[in-house]
């Protein structure tokens, strides 16, 4: 992708006119959504949210869900039948080898503590920083604790680089 067009996507996701992940993600029900607290140590948020174990399988579903982490909009992933996998992000394979289990959950959480600039979603943010929000999303993340948990599992496997497939 141009940098025109990486700062074009960046300034409309910042200035809040385009939103990366559909905003029904949030919007599962009315009630306000629990929020646990998280801390950056050592360039990561090494302890799980809420203690949560997260499942591989389910957080490779999250990430190929396009109505959910639609993660596949911008990263490339080793995930077979799945076409139209972007560019705009990083290549995920052997993401696992690059990054840790901590460094994984903080992009995941919030990427703008790692780069102020991206234009990827906090999936995890809290969401008292939000202003402006409609009121049936008040209080709610795009993703769970779990939700993140899951598709910080399902990452971890990703221990191979593209074109090493052995």
């Amino acid at each position: 992708m141009h940098r025109i067009q990486v700062v074009i996507l960046s300034t409309l996701v910042q200035a809040g006119l385009l939103t990366l992940v559909p905003p029904s993600v949030a919007a599962d029900s009315g009630a306000q959504q629990h929020y646990a607290e998280w801390a950056i140590h050592n360039n990561g948020i090494t302890a799980p949210l809420d203690g949560l174990t997260g499942d591989p399988e389910r957080g490779r579903q999250l990430v190929i869900d396009r109505r959910k982490g639609n993660c596949l909009a911008c990263h490339r992933m080793p995930i077979e039948g799945e076409d139209f996998q972007g560019n705009l992000g990083p290549p995920l394979a052997g993401v696992a080898t690059r990054l840790s289990g901590a460094g994984i959950r903080l992009r995941i959480v919030d990427q703008r503590q790692v780069n102020p600039g991206t234009v990827m979603p906090g999936y995890y943010r809290d969401p008292a920083r939000f202003h402006r929000v409609p009121e049936k999303f008040s209080g709610k993340t795009y993703f769970t604790a779990q939700e993140v948990e899951d598709v910080v599992a399902y990452l971890n496997t990703l221990k191979q680089e593209a074109g090493n497939e052995k």
